[in-house]
């Protein structure tokens, strides 16, 4: 049983921001997003992979309208590699890239 068990409801970018002073080897970087896309579509696209925790869009705080990225914390790292193993991911028209996420920038 991990950290991620029993999940319950809760607000966007909490459980990504839990961790924001670690190196999580389940969490992802994903760019190259449509304005378009929705935390739901980003979800649901993702979900394949594994079960995703928490995701969310960044999104600029004067205008509400998508940066065009976001993050994604899934339950199990082995998600993340699955991820990674896909070459190319299309959501809704775009191309999308994807990284390991390294850094902690939120």
């Amino acid at each position: 049983m991990n950290e991620y068990s029993n999940i319950e409801e809760f607000a966007e970018g909490s459980k990504i921001n839990a961790s924001k002073n670690q190196q999580d080897d389940s969490k992802m970087f994903i760019g190259g997003l449509s304005w378009d896309t929705s935390k739901k579509d980003l979800t649901e696209y993702l979900s394949r992979f594994g079960e995703v925790v928490d995701c969310m869009i960044k999104t600029d705080p004067v205008t509400g309208r998508s940066g065009g990225f976001g993050f994604v914390l899934f339950k199990d790292a082995a998600s993340v590699d699955k991820v990674l193993e896909l070459k190319e991911h299309k959501l809704d028209d775009f191309l999308v890239y994807k990284t390991q996420f390294v850094s902690n920038c939120i």
